[in-house]
C-alpha cells in the first residue's frame, strides 16, 4: 500500500510547487478555447454598453435634479412677484389712509360721529401696519438721514440752517422694504 501512496503524495507535492511557482498545471502549448475568448469578448463589450448606460443615467438624473431645483427656484421667485407686486398695489391705499389721519378737523368741528370716524380710519391703520409687517414690509427711515438713492428719491431741495447739504429734511411719501428689497421708494425733500 505504501508504493500507490507515494506517487500520489509527489504528484500533490509537485502540483503544489507548480502552484506557488506561478506555473500551470497544464503545459502552455495548449491554445486557448475559442469559445471562452469570443465570451470574453462579449463580457467586455457588455461591461462596456453597461458603463455607457450607469453614465448616462447619472447624467439624465443629475440633468433632472438641475431642472426640478430650476423650477422650485422659479417657483418661489414667482410667487414673490406676486406678493410684491400685490403689495405695491396696497400702498397708494395705505397711504390715503395717512393722508386722511394727518389732516383732522378741527378739535371745534369734531363731533361723536366725527371721532367715530378718526378712530375707525386709526383702527384701519393699525390693522394694515400689523398685516404689512407679518408679511415682512416695513417702512424705509428717511427723515434725518443722509439722502441714498437706493432707498430715497429726492424730489426737490430746500435751503435749511439746521440741515447739513443732502440730508433729508421732510418725507412726501413714506417708502417700504419687503425683506432686503426696495418695494417703493421714500419721496424725500432734502436740504442743499
Amino acid at each position: 500500500m505504501m508504493k500507490k501512496e507515494e506517487p500520489l503524495q509527489e504528484q500533490e507535492t509537485q502540483l503544489n510547487r507548480q502552484e506557488a511557482e506561478g506555473q500551470p498545471e497544464e503545459p502552455a502549448a495548449q491554445a486557448p478555447d475559442p469559445k471562452v475568448a469570443e465570451l470574453q469578448a462579449e463580457l467586455r463589450a457588455e461591461k462596456e454598453q453597461t458603463g455607457k448606460f450607469r453614465d448616462e443615467l447619472l447624467r439624465r438624473a443629475a440633468d433632472f435634479e438641475n431642472f426640478r431645483k430650476q423650477k422650485e427656484r422659479e417657483a418661489v421667485m414667482a410667487s414673490q412677484r406676486a406678493t410684491e407686486n400685490i403689495l405695491r398695489d396696497l400702498l397708494p391705499i395705505l397711504d390715503d389712509v395717512e393722508r386722511v389721519l394727518a389732516n383732522p378737523p378741527a378739535p371745534e368741528e369734531i363731533t361723536p360721529a366725527a371721532k367715530s370716524y378718526i378712530d375707525g380710519v386709526e383702527l384701519i391703520k393699525k390693522n394694515l401696519d400689523r398685516w404689512l409687517e407679518s408679511k415682512g414690509v416695513r417702512p424705509i427711515e428717511a427723515v434725518g438721514t443722509k439722502l441714498d438713492v437706493d432707498f430715497h428719491e429726492a424730489i426737490s431741495q430746500m435751503e435749511h440752517p439746521d440741515a447739513e447739504a443732502e440730508t433729508i429734511i421732510e418725507q412726501y411719501q413714506t417708502g417700504y422694504m419687503l425683506g432686503e428689497r426696495v418695494l417703493r421708494h421714500a419721496k424725500v425733500i432734502v436740504a442743499r
